[in-house]
């Protein structure tokens, strides 16, 4: 049996998700409810943290819906998906990443 991932999202991500054009928002209120189930669907890509201090547990992930990112968290060991934001691209260049990094 699939793990269950507890899904949390940041205040952010809801009030970004509503200025959405409305095909999108769908597809994004489908791509977080799917992360409970598949946080590395085949759509998705880890992000390159190197230079950051990320705990050992954690894999920071992006998605990609036509023209934004949903940025994201997953840990295994305690079974969450922190979604930490939704941006538009370009001219996102995740330049938020160490603040989130700073957070888990």
């Amino acid at each position: 049996m699939k793990q269950l991932y507890k899904v949390i999202i940041e205040p952010t991500v809801h009030n970004e998700r509503k200025k959405l054009p409305g095909h999108v928002r769908q597809r994004v209120k489908q791509a977080i409810s799917d992360l409970a189930l598949q946080p590395r669907s085949h759509s998705s890509e880890p992000l390159d943290v190197a230079d950051l201090d990320v705990p050992n547990t954690v894999e920071l992930r992006r998605t990609k819906i036509d023209r934004w990112r949903l940025v994201y968290a997953v840990n295994d060991t305690e079974g969450w998906v922190w979604v930490w934001g939704i941006h538009e691209r370009p001219p996102y260049d995740y330049d938020d990443l160490e603040a989130f990094a700073s957070r888990l």
